[in-house]
């Protein structure tokens, strides 16, 4: 009986856990790694088509997005996973599909230009389908019997529609033992779905750790309260308000949160305040929400429910499907709300409205979600001033906002009060999904808390959970940095790339220059490019 971690080892993303267990290999999560690697990342030790089945805590694809590769790779068995994940990975793993298959167009026009090999995408739309077949939707709370010697059971664990920790039961050689893997643990009092439930039992905790050395407010955010001034604010010096955000979960609660703005009133000066929701996948996933409401959504949420609300919907929300929808957006002056994914600001839409906006100091850009390192969201909360968007470099003016709070993630206290919700002893917990010091730090927070041997593995670490043994701690081995002269000749490039938008400013300014002088700064212009062109 062996735990192999192949993922999310002292990282925030990729989550991917290997159970080897009563002949059977088990995966539990398969994600994909979102933002720069830290750690060399050996992969799965076993083919694809050797994996019997994967159990998936929840949809977000760094815990869902390689089940395309893998059943690209060969992979034939189950995911087993809730109802509404099911039905959120449908629209989800389609999506990750075509971004796919776009960034390789992408890449292959350029690099066909250069002479550069065909760039292959990391999965197609039919490895998307061909996953999405292979899921089989389970109930909460129920214990399901996989094969002999394996048995699960989902706890809805409050950290997304769908979202669960997974008992998992290994039994070998007549020896029992019980692993719990939390998936992302919630936030407590989050809008629409409910609290994390506990459990009250285990040998081994597998965890996450995302805010493992943070602590939220110790008051209740006033969500309200601090969006409806940052709206204000923005509206009044005539600016539009962008809000990058997870197309899932994070979406919706801003729309739970515009509409009960606007049925308070708390925006009287600008009532009837235009919403675009420019993403087909948050579009979809909202469809999701509605469907799964009676099994997933809390008291308060059922409760608008039942009085025939759609807590989703409101009064001057638009949706914007096509590109030409989304880049028509761009062209309204009149001050609004655009919500784009993706909630890092590393793809999608988005990129397109930070273009138009970062510049404007009368915007602002509001982020409502975790920023993982290395990512442009994560760059534009630290303050950074320059960035560059589809090769152009963009000055940031903007305001940029963060609505504290507004959390998927428990911090550090929710962390601790799951771990305490077992019952003692815990044979050890395995710290992963952190940033690289706070797993480690986490693991020791643990230690000093209970008393229970903690441990952070890095990729690819083994255990031996029959004997509470560490095989292996796992492949240290960091990715190579970039060379100090690389990085000089990107700052160069940097460089070049402001000089010629400077140039371009010029050519903007003379517009009214004679057609005498026109020519002449034509031809200069051109001399200059025939002299460099390659």
């Amino acid at each position: 009986m062996k735990l192999t971690f192949v993922g999310a080892a002292h990282e925030v993303t990729g989550s991917c856990h290997f159970l080897q267990t009563a002949g059977k290999n088990i995966l539990i999560d398969c994600g994909m790694e979102q933002g720069p690697d830290l750690y060399e990342n050996p992969g799965l030790p076993i083919p694809a088509n050797e994996v019997d089945y994967v159990f998936l805590t929840h949809a977000h694809i760094d815990h869902s997005g390689m089940l395309p590769r893998l059943a690209k790779d060969g992979f034939k068995g189950q995911i087993f996973t809730t109802y509404a994940t099911a039905d959120l990975c449908n629209i989800m793993l389609r999506d990750s599909a075509h971004i796919q298959e776009f960034e390789a167009e992408w890449r292959n026009r350029k690099g066909k230009r250069a002479g550069q090999p065909e760039y292959e995408p990391v999965y197609v739309m039919q490895d998307a389908l061909d996953a999405i077949e292979l899921l089989v939707p389970c109930q909460y709370g129920e214990r399901i019997r996989i094969c002999e010697g394996v048995e699960i059971r989902f706890t809805d664990v409050g950290h997304l529609l769908g979202s669960a920790s997974i008992e998992v039961w290994a039994t070998e050689d007549g020896v029992t033992k019980k692993i719990v893997f939390s998936g992302d643990i919630g936030n407590t009092d989050q809008p629409i779905i409910k609290d994390p439930a506990y459990t009250e039992n285990a040998d081994y905790i597998v965890m996450e750790s995302t805010y493992g050395n943070r602590v939220h407010a110790q008051e209740k955010p006033n969500y309200l309260g601090d969006f409806t001034r940052i709206l204000k604010e923005t509206f009044d010096r005539k600016g539009n308000v962008v809000i990058p955000s997870f197309a899932v979960g994070r979406t919706q609660e801003m729309l739970y949160f515009i509409r009960e703005i606007k049925e308070k009133g708390l925006l009287r000066e600008y009532p009837d305040f235009e919403v675009y929701l420019d993403s087909p996948l948050a579009i979809e996933a909202t469809k999701v929400f509605t469907k799964n409401m009676r099994e997933c959504f809390d008291e308060e949420a059922l409760a608008l429910v039942n009085a025939g609300i759609n807590p989703l919907v409101f009064p001057g929300l638009h949706t914007a499907i096509s590109s030409e929808d989304s880049k028509m957006i761009n062209f309204i002056e009149k001050p609004k709300v655009i919500i784009s994914a993706s909630g890092m600001c590393d793809a999608g839409r988005i990129r397109h409205h930070l273009k138009h906006n970062l510049w404007r100091e009368e915007c602002t850009i509001l982020f409502v979600g975790y920023q993982a390192n290395g990512t442009l969201g994560r760059r534009l909360l630290e303050g950074e001033k320059n960035v560059k968007l589809f090769g152009e470099a963009i000055e940031v003016h903007a305001r940029i906002e963060s609505l504290h709070g507004v959390s998927g993630h428990a911090d550090m206290n929710g962390l601790l009060k799951w771990v305490k919700a077992f019952d003692p002893p815990i044979q050890r917990v395995f710290v992963v999904h952190g940033e690289d010091t706070v797993t480690e730090e986490f693991a020791k927070t643990v230690e000093e808390t209970f008393d229970y041997q903690a441990f952070a593995p890095f990729p690819c670490a083994e255990v031996d959970l029959l004997k509470n043994e560490i095989l292996s701690e796992g492949v240290k081995i960091p990715v190579k940095a970039k060379k100090p002269a690389q990085k000089k000749a990107d700052a160069a490039y940097d460089r070049l790339t402001l000089a010629g938008k400077r140039l371009m400013d010029i050519i903007y300014s003379n517009a009214g220059l004679s057609n005498k002088d026109k020519a002449k700064f034509e031809a200069q212009i051109n001399n200059l490019a025939d002299k460099w062109e390659l």
